[in-house]
């Protein structure tokens, strides 16, 4: 069962930056803000910095397969924005989604 939908319009990602709260672990930065759709919307940056299109695409499916894997564990409501740093580039799985699951925890959306 689909809870999620993807962040694709810069002006959305503004507004999440903009009024979001953030927190952030050692590799993913975690925006949110609460929107009206009772559904999330997922949006995924990763920078440059980071490395080049094979390693970015590779965090970016990283990221969302974990948050995919345990989406109905997240409470439903809100836009999300995931930014990857750069010490997340060598990280496996298991990394990426603890890191995940603490930040949803900080957030106090993940239950």
């Amino acid at each position: 069962m689909k809870f999620s939908e993807s962040l694709k319009k810069n002006k959305d990602f503004q507004i999440v930056y903009r009024q979001g709260k953030s927190y952030a672990n050692k590799y993913l930065v975690m925006y949110i803000f609460k929107n009206e759709l009772g559904i999330n919307r997922l949006g995924i940056s990763v920078s440059k910095k980071v490395g080049n299109s094979v390693v970015r695409h590779h965090l970016t499916r990283l990221i969302r397969e974990s948050y995919r894997l345990s989406e109905e564990h997240f409470q439903s409501g809100y836009d999300i924005v995931i930014i990857a740093r750069v010490s997340a580039k060598e990280k496996k799985y298991y990394d990426i989604e603890s890191a995940l699951i603490h930040l949803g925890k900080l957030h106090d959306i993940y239950v």
